[in-house]
C-alpha cells in the first residue's frame, strides 16, 4: 500500500521529514501520486542536463572480455581507462542468472513496506555498516537528488549474515563473489601499463582491501527535467562495477570536456569506471570521469554498483612505480578515510574532491 501524504507540506520539514525520517523515500513521493516537484528537489538550471550538449553518435568503449588473456584486450581495457575513464564489459564471465537475481532482489528490497526498510535508516540501523537512505547528503544539500539507496559495506560473511536485510542478502553477497575474479582480472590489467608487474598482498589490499555495494532506486519522477537522479560527481573508489537495468539514465562527461554521453544498457554488461582512488595512484594516468544519473518521468530505474575500495586506514598517492622513472608525482599521499569523508560531507560537485589533493 502506498504512502499517504500528509493533507499539505506547509515548509520544507514537512517533506523531510516524510521522505527522510519516516523512511518513505521518494519512492512514497512518488506512489502517492505526486502531481509536481517539491521545491527542495529542483536543480539550479547549471545542475540539470542539457541535452543540446548529449552526444547521440559517441559513445564509450564496448570490450568482449571473452578472451581475457588476449594482449589486444589488455590494450583496449588501458586505453579506455586513460581515454574514457569508462567502458562497458561482455561475455564478462559473471553469470547472468546472478545478475537477474540481484535485480530482483533489489526491486524486492524496494518493494517492502516503510516500516521495513525503516530499521535500516542511519537512526536504527544496528550497524554503520548498512545504511538505507535517500538522496546523497541531505544535511549538505541545497537541492535534493531524486533517488533511495541501500548502502552494504563488507566486513566478512558473517556479518552480514546478522546485519544485512535478508530480503537481498544472499542476491548480493553471491553477486559480489562471482565478479572477484573479475574485479582482480580488471586491476591487473590496470597495473601492467603502470609496471606493477606482482600484485602482492601489499598491492592487493591497497587497490582491493574494501567493497562497498548499493543498491539504488529511482523511481518515476514528476518533472524529471527539473531535478538528477544523481548529480555530476567522480566516484572515490579504485574501480567501481555497475549493474544497470534496461531503463538507462547514465551520463558520462565525453573527452572535450563539455559534452555528455548516454551509456545505453546493454543486456547481461558491466559497467566498468576509473574512481578518484585509482585516478590518484595512476598519478593522473587513468581517469576517474565526471558522470550523472537523469531522473525518469515515465519508469522507475535501479542500478547497483560494487564500489572496489582502498582499505579506509590506507595511504594514497602516486603508486612508487608509476614515479620511479622520474615522473613528478602531482597529488599528496592522503589517507583514505579522510578523502572518504571529504567527499560525503559536501554536496555532489564534479571532481572538486580529487583537484583538493593536487600538489
Amino acid at each position: 500500500m502506498a504512502p499517504t501524504l500528509p493533507q499539505s507540506f506547509s515548509d520544507s520539514g514537512d517533506i523531510t521529514n516524510f521522505v527522510d525520517k519516516e523512511g518513505n523515500g521518494v519512492k512514497g513521493l512518488s506512489e502517492a501520486g505526486l502531481k509536481s516537484l517539491p521545491k527542495q528537489y529542483i536543480q539550479p538550471l547549471e545542475e540539470r542536463i542539457d541535452m543540446m550538449k548529449v552526444v547521440p553518435e559517441e559513445s564509450i568503449p564496448i570490450i568482449d572480455m571473452s578472451n581475457a588473456n588476449d594482449l589486444e584486450v589488455h590494450k583496449s581495457i588501458c586505453d579506455a581507462a586513460e581515454k574514457w575513464g569508462f567502458f562497458q564489459i561482455i561475455n564478462h564471465g559473471v553469470p547472468m542468472q546472478v545478475l537477474e537475481n540481484v535485480k530482483k532482489a533489489t526491486h524486492r528490497f524496494f518493494g517492502l513496506a516503510t516500516k521495513e526498510k525503516r530499521v535500516y535508516l542511519k537512526e536504527f540501523s544496528p550497524t554503520n555498516n548498512v545504511r538505507f537512505g535517500t538522496s546523497f547528503s541531505p544535511q549538505a544539500e541545497k537541492a535534493l537528488e531524486w533517488k533511495d539507496y541501500l548502502s552494504l559495506f563488507y566486513v566478512s560473511d558473517d556479518e552480514a549474515e546478522a546485519f544485512w536485510p535478508p530480503w537481498c542478502r544472499d542476491e548480493v553477497l553471491d553477486y559480489m563473489k562471482k565478479s572477484q575474479i573479475l574485479i582482480k582480472q580488471l586491476i591487473e590489467v590496470l597495473m601492467e601499463r603502470l609496471n606493477v608487474n606482482e600484485l602482492d598482498q601489499t598491492k592487493e589490499s591497497l587497490l582491493m582491501g574494501s567493497k562497498r555495494i548499493n543498491l539504488n532506486y529511482y523511481p518515476v519522477c514528476p518533472n524529471p527535467e527539473l531535478t538528477v537522479g544523481v548529480g555530476r560527481h567522480s566516484d572515490v573508489s579504485t574501480l567501481t562495477i555497475l549493474l544497470q537495468d534496461e531503463i538507462g539514465g547514465l551520463y558520462v562527461r565525453g573527452t572535450d570536456g563539455d559534452n555528455w554521453i548516454h551509456v545505453p544498457p546493454i543486456n547481461g554488461s558491466l559497467v566498468i569506471n576509473v574512481g578518484d582512488a585509482l585516478q590518484i595512484m595512476s598519478n593522473g594516468r587513468y581517469k576517474s570521469i565526471e558522470h550523472r544519473v537523469i531522473a525518469n518521468g515515465s519508469k522507475s530505474r535501479i542500478s547497483v554498483p560494487i564500489f572496489v575500495n582502498p582499505r579506509p586506514s590506507d595511504m594514497i598517492g602516486p603508486l612508487k612505480e608509476v614515479i620511479e622513472s622520474g615522473e613528478k608525482p602531482i597529488y599528496k599521499q592522503v589517507l583514505y578515510s579522510d578523502y572518504v569523508k571529504h567527499f560525503f560531507r559536501k554536496a555532489h560537485d564534479g571532481k572538486n574532491t580529487v583537484e583538493s589533493v593536487l600538489i
